[in-house]
C-alpha cells in the first residue's frame, strides 16, 4: 500500500511539474541511461530545466521505453517526441551525403574527425537534414571509431581480409569497403551478430570498442585489431515545429545546454573506450583466447591505398568536393 501511495504522489508531482512548465520536451533513445548517450540525454534534461527556470519540462525515456530503433524517426516527424539522437546509419535514406562518415580510413584521428563534424563539412550535412523541414539537426555525438575483429585470421594487412565473411550494417559504402580487399560482406541485424559469429555464419566484423565489449564479442572472436578505420556516431535532432514554437531566449538556452551535453557525451565515450580496452587487454592476458593488435602508421597507409577505389564510387552520392573537403579539414 505504501508503495502505491508513493507512486501516486510521484505521478502527481510529475503532472504538476508539467502543468507549471510552458513547454514539454520528450527525449527518447534506445540505450541504457548509463551509456554515454544516456548520460548526455540526462544532462540535457538537467541543464535545460535549470537554464530555462523550469519553463521547459524535459522528460527522458531511455531503453526504447517509448519507441524502438525503427520507430523513433517517424515519432519525431509526428512530434510525438521532440528530441532523439539516432545513429548516423538512420539518415542515408533522407540525406545520402551523410554516408561520408562510413568511408574507410577517412579520418586521420579524433582531432581530424571533430574538425570535420564541427566544421564546415558537418554544418553542410546538418543543413541537408534541416532542409527536410521536419527536423532540426544539432550536434554529433560519439559512439567511437570502429575496429576489425575476426575468429578466422587477424586483420592487420589488407590481404588478411580476403575470403573472410564480414557482418556489416546495411550500407553500400561498407559493402564496397570489404569488397575492395576481397572480403565477403553480409548484412545482419546487430541483435544476431553474437550468434552469427559463434556459429560461423560470419567470420569477422567491425565495431566500436563499446559494442565489442558490452556485447561480449571477445568470447567469439580470436583477434581484435585497433584499426580506427571507420566511425560510428549519432546526430541529435529536434522536431522542427517544436523548435520553432520556442521563443528566441529559450532557443538560446537549449542551444547552450546542447553544447555542454555534447562535450560531456564525447568525454564519456572517450573515457568508456579507455576503460573497455583495458578490460579487454586484461581478458586477453588471462584467457589467452584473444589477441589484440594495433596498426602501425605504415600499415594504415597500406589500408588507405587499398581503399582508394571506394571513394570515387560515391562521388555522385556524397559529393566529390565534400569528400575532398573532409580529407583536407584542418
Amino acid at each position: 500500500m505504501k508503495r502505491i501511495v508513493l507512486g501516486t504522489i510521484a505521478a502527481a508531482m510529475l503532472a504538476t511539474s508539467s502543468l507549471a512548465a510552458d513547454y514539454v520536451m520528450k527525449i527518447s533513445h534506445v540505450v541504457s541511461a548509463s551509456t554515454p548517450k544516456g548520460m548526455g540525454a540526462d544532462y540535457l534534461e538537467k541543464r535545460i530545466e535549470e537554464l530555462t527556470n523550469g519553463k521547459i519540462d524535459v522528460q527522458v525515456f531511455p531503453n526504447s521505453q517509448l519507441y524502438g530503433d525503427a520507430d523513433e524517426m517517424k515519432a519525431l516527424a509526428m512530434n510525438n517526441v521532440q528530441l532523439i539522437m539516432p545513429s548516423l546509419s538512420k539518415f542515408p535514406s533522407i540525406v545520402p551525403q551523410i554516408q561520408l562518415f562510413d568511408l574507410p580510413f577517412l579520418f586521420r584521428d579524433k582531432e581530424h574527425l571533430y574538425k570535420v563534424m564541427d566544421g564546415e563539412v558537418g554544418a553542410i550535412l546538418k543543413s541537408y537534414v534541416d532542409a527536410k523541414k521536419q527536423m532540426k539537426a544539432f550536434d554529433y555525438w560519439d559512439a567511437g571509431f570502429k575496429h576489425f575483429s575476426s575468429s578466422k585470421k587477424a586483420i592487420i594487412n589488407p590481404e588478411d581480409a580476403k575470403g573472410q565473411k564480414f557482418r556489416i550494417q546495411s550500407s553500400k559504402v561498407l559493402e564496397e569497403q570489404f569488397k575492395a580487399v576481397g572480403g565477403n560482406p553480409q548484412i545482419l541485424p546487430f541483435s544476431e551478430v553474437y550468434s552469427a559469429l559463434q556459429q560461423g555464419v560470419v567470420d569477422a566484423t567491425e565495431n566500436p570498442i563499446s559494442n565489442f565489449y558490452t556485447k561480449k564479442f571477445h568470447e567469439v572472436q580470436s583477434s581484435l585489431t585497433l584499426s580506427s578505420h571507420g566511425y560510428l556516431g549519432y546526430l541529435v535532432v529536434m522536431n522542427q515545429k517544436f523548435w520553432d514554437s520556442l521563443p528566441k531566449d529559450l532557443q538560446e538556452k537549449v542551444s547552450q545546454a546542447m553544447k555542454e551535453a555534447t562535450e560531456l557525451e564525447r568525454k564519456a565515450a572517450e573515457d568508456e573506450e579507455v576503460k573497455f580496452v583495458a578490460e579487454l587487454r586484461k581478458y586477453a592476458d588471462e584467457s589467452k583466447r584473444l589477441e589484440i593488435f594495433e596498426l602501425t602508421n605504415e600499415q594504415k597507409a597500406n589500408w588507405r591505398k587499398a581503399m582508394e577505389s571506394v571513394y570515387p564510387k560515391f562521388y555522385n552520392v556524397i559529393g566529390e568536393d565534400l569528400i575532398k573537403q573532409a580529407i583536407e579539414a584542418k
